[in-house]
C-alpha cells in the first residue's frame, strides 16, 4: 500500500473519537492541539477525558457505540478494543466517504496517524504505511535529535514576513537564495541563542538589500561512485538547493533522486567515441548561462571532481568569467571501490604508497612513466581502463612488474550489481576477454589486491580465476 501524504486543517472542524481509554486520550490531545472540535464516545472514560469534558474542551457521548455519534464528522478515529465495533465504524465511515483511522489496524484505515516531529508551525510526519509503527517512531527520534527547537520559531518568523519576502524577492531563484540564507545564516544562529529580536532585525536588514541583479553560482559536487549513502551532507544540501543540475553519465539515478523535485536536471555526460572537447564547451556554456540568470547550478560529477574529472578546467572557466563557485569533494572511485571489494590500498607489509592513474593514454608508450609504475611495494589504481587492459598489463610486465602480481577489477563498484574479478597480472587480458566487464570499472594492481579474495564483504560476487588461455 502506497500512501499519499498530506496535512489536514482541522481547525474548528468536528472529529469523532470512539473509545475512552489511554489511546483515545492521546489522540484527543493531538486533535485539540490542531484546533479540532472533538466528540468522544465510549462506555467509560479516563480521568483526563472527563476533566477535558468538564472544562468544555470536548464533548462526551456515553454508552454503546451509536452511528449517530458520527454525524457531521470530518474525520473519525476508532480506538476501541473491539475489532467488530471498529470494523462497523470503518464501514460507516466508508459509506459516508469520511476519512477514518482505526488504531493498530491498517487494513481498516483510510488515514494513517504518523509519528510527528513537532516544531510548530513546522511539522514533520513519518509513516511506515502501517507496516512498522515502531520503526517510524525510531526515525522520528533521530529527526528530533537533528532538528533544533528554534526551527519552529524560524518558520513562524518567515511566515510573519512572507508577503514582504515575496514582494522584495519576486523571482523564485531570489527567494530560494534568501531562504537558504535564512536557514544557514545569522538569523538561525541568533534564534538558536534565543535572541529573537536580533534575529528579526537581521532578517529585515537583509530584505532591504537590492537584488535587482541576482547573482548565480556554481557548486562543483562529487557524487561518489554510485552508492547514494556515500555522498556528503554538503553534497546533499547542494542538491536540495540547486535550480539546475548538470550531471555526468555515471551519476546514479538514486543520487539524482535526492535533488529537490523542481530542479532542472540536464544530462551532460560524455560517451565513448564522441568529441569530448565539444561536450566540455557545452558544459561551460550551460554553467555560464544559468549562473548569469541568477540560478544555483550544481555540476554533479561521479567520484570526485578533482580526480580525472576536469574540475580544474571548469573552475578556471568560471573564474575567468566572474562566476561565484564552490567545491564539494566526493569519494573518488579508487577509494570507494577498493573498500567495497575488501582491498586496503595501503598495507604495512605490501604497499607503502598508492597511485591514481587514468588509463586513457595507455596506448602511448611515452605517456606514462611505466618504469616507475612497475616498481614493487605500491598499489596502482587505474581509472577508465577496461578498453586498455591488454596494453596496461603488457607495459607493466615489460617494465619489470612480476606477472604474478595480483589484480582486482571492480565492475560497478559500490552498486548493487558490483562484481569483482581477481587473478594475476599475466592472466588479466584473457580474464577480461572471457568475463567482458563493462564500464564503470576500476582496476587495482598490487599485492593488496589479493585481499579481495578473503576480505570482500559487499555484493558477494568476487570471482577468483585464471584465464582460459593460461590453462590451455
Amino acid at each position: 500500500m502506497t500512501l499519499f501524504p498530506l496535512f489536514a486543517n482541522l481547525d474548528g472542524r468536528l472529529v469523532v473519537v470512539v473509545g475512552g481509554g489511554l489511546v483515545a486520550e492521546r489522540k484527543v490531545t493531538a486533535l485539540l492541539k490542531a484546533g479540532a472540535r472533538v466528540r468522544v464516545g465510549a462506555r467509560a472514560f479516563t480521568t483526563t477525558l472527563r476533566q477535558l469534558a468538564a472544562s468544555e474542551a470536548i464533548s462526551l457521548s456515553t454508552g454503546e457505540f451509536q452511528p449517530e455519534w458520527l454525524q457531521g464528522a470530518w474525520f473519525i478515529i476508532a480506538a476501541t478494543n473491539n475489532r467488530d465495533t471498529n470494523r462497523r465504524i470503518a464501514a460507516l465511515a466508508e459509506e459516508a466517504r469520511c476519512f477514518i483511522n482505526v488504531v493498530d489496524d491498517p487494513e481498516l484505515c483510510t488515514v494513517q496517524m504518523p509519528a510527528i516531529v513537532d516544531r510548530s508551525p513546522l511539522m514533520i510526519a513519518v509513516s511506515s504505511s502501517g507496516n512498522a509503527p515502531v520503526l517510524a517512531t525510531r526515525v522520528r527520534e533521530r529527526l528530533e535529535a537533528l532538528l533544533d527547537e528554534s526551527l519552529g520559531v524560524l518558520t513562524a518568523l518567515a511566515g510573519k514576513h512572507r508577503h514582504t519576502i515575496r514582494r522584495l524577492r519576486p523571482g523564485q531563484p531570489q527567494r530560494r537564495q534568501f531562504y537558504d540564507w535564512l536557514l544557514d545564516g545569522p538569523v538561525a544562529a541568533a534564534l538558536r541563542m534565543r535572541q529573537p529580536t536580533q534575529a528579526e532585525q537581521l532578517l529585515e536588514r537583509e530584505l532591504e538589500h537590492d537584488t535587482s541583479s541576482p547573482l548565480g553560482k556554481v557548486t562543483l559536487v562529487g557524487a561518489g561512485p554510485g552508492d547514494p549513502g556515500l555522498i556528503t551532507l554538503k553534497a546533499l544540501h547542494a542538491l536540495n538547493t540547486a535550480d539546475v543540475i548538470l550531471y555526468d553519465r555515471l551519476v546514479s539515478t538514486q543520487i539524482r533522486a535526492l535533488a529537490r523535485r523542481d530542479a532542472a536536471q540536464v544530462s551532460v555526460g560524455k560517451t565513448p567515441g564522441e568529441n569530448h572537447d565539444a561536450t566540455q564547451k557545452r558544459i561551460h556554456s550551460l554553467m555560464l548561462h544559468h549562473a548569469r540568470a541568477g540560478r544555483h547550478v550544481v555540476r554533479l560529477k561521479g567520484g570526485d571532481a578533482f580526480i580525472f574529472g576536469r574540475g580544474g578546467e571548469e573552475l578556471e572557466f568560471l573564474r575567468a568569467n566572474g562566476v561565484q563557485y564552490e567545491v564539494v569533494p566526493g569519494i573518488t572511485a579508487a577509494i570507494a571501490c577498493a573498500a567495497y571489494a575488501g582491498v586496503p590500498l595501503t598495507h604495512r607489509q605490501y604497499a607503502q604508497s598508492v597511485r591514481f592513474i587514468t588509463a586513457h593514454s595507455a596506448t602511448e608508450s611515452d605517456a606514462l612513466d611505466w618504469h616507475s609504475l612497475a616498481a614493487a611495494k605500491q598499489t596502482l589504481a587505474f581509472y577508465m581502463g577496461v578498453s586498455q587492459i591488454r596494453q596496461l598489463a603488457g607495459q607493466l610486465i615489460s617494465h619489470g612488474r612480476s606477472g604474478d602480481t595480483p589484480f582486482a577489477l571492480i565492475e560497478n563498484g559500490t552498486r548493487s550489481d558490483q562484481r569483482t574479478l581477481t587473478g594475476c597480472l599475466r592472466d588479466l587480458p584473457g580474464i577480461v576477454a572471457e568475463s567482458c566487464p563493462k564500464a564503470p570499472s576500476m582496476l587495482i594492481v598490487g599485492e593488496v589486491a589479493a585481499f579481495a579474495n578473503t576480505l570482500h564483504w559487499f555484493a558477494a560476487r568476487t570471482e577468483q580465476r585464471e584465464a582460459l588461455v593460461a590453462r590451455e
